[in-house]
């Protein structure tokens, strides 16, 4: 009788000693951080600081560097790709694609062009989940998909950059992708541009752009804001203007000599 009644205590210890280390290894995080402004750096404050340290995930570069890494998130299409696509061929500028399954299979012209353009595509996930609230093997699983059906139409066979959807992250979302190989891609400058029924016309992007625009900023921009297609050549020009110039993330990657997560690296 007494082993019977000591297991319900030896079960509720064990729960009480793994659970808290589940719990915080599962803790959602909702990417923010301190806009920047007068050229000043993006903050995101020494707790996320860390976490994405110890992670090798990054949102921004050297301060003393006045380089930018343009990025898309492209979840579906509405029509201003081409344009945007047709800006950056012309003013010699290269960005990553953070595409999901519903944008691979809908726009593989698209998703061609881009890498025959010399652009990077970049993982969003299969469908664009929560990543904090699906099991370990789905988490690999939409990143798998993303993968093989990028590899499959395109000519990139290799994928190294991750998005997570939504901007939502955890410990344990961070580790599956780093076993996985990879690197998580935040930002430091974004704005509501993807409010598709709120476009507010091309200066409203252009005037966000230039106010929170930093050395080392990883801009986060939506292929389907109209704002973002009619003000994205004025910027560049702009930024260029005041003496930015535009890197990819592989660039980046060797620039800041962030250690890769690649297992076994």
């Amino acid at each position: 009788m007494k082993k019977w009644f000591m297991i319900p205590i030896a079960i509720s210890l064990l729960l009480a000693i793994t659970y808290p280390t589940y719990a915080i290894s599962n803790r959602a995080v909702h990417w923010g951080f301190t806009k920047g402004k007068n050229e000043q750096q993006a903050d995101a404050g020494k707790e996320y600081d860390e976490l994405l340290k110890k992670h090798h995930a990054v949102y921004k570069g050297n301060p003393q560097d006045k380089i930018l890494y343009l990025t898309f998130d492209n979840g579906y299409e509405n029509g201003y790709t081409e344009a945007i696509l047709d800006v950056l061929k012309k003013e010699k500028v290269p960005a990553t694609f953070f595409v999901t399954g519903h944008y691979l299979k809908s726009q593989p012209n698209l998703v061609k062009r881009m890498v025959k353009e010399g652009h990077i595509i970049g993982n969003h996930s299969w469908s664009h989940p929560d990543m904090t609230q699906i099991s370990d093997e789905k988490i690999r699983e939409e990143l798998r998909k993303v993968k093989e059906e990028t590899a499959r139409i395109t000519k990139q066979k290799e994928m190294h950059y991750l998005r997570p959807p939504r901007g939502i992250l955890s410990e344990r979302t961070m580790e599956i992708a780093n076993q996985e190989g990879y690197t998580h891609v935040l930002w430091s400058l974004a704005f509501l541009d993807w409010r598709i029924n709120q476009q507010k016309g091309w200066k409203y992007s252009y005037d966000n752009i230039m106010a929170q625009v930093h050395p080392g900023a990883i801009m986060l921009l939506h292929t389907v804001s109209r704002d973002n297609a009619e003000a994205l050549e004025k910027s560049i020009k702009d930024l260029k203007g005041r003496g930015y110039r535009f890197e990819s993330l592989d660039y980046f990657m060797m620039k800041e000599k962030v250690k890769s997560p690649l297992p076994g690296s």
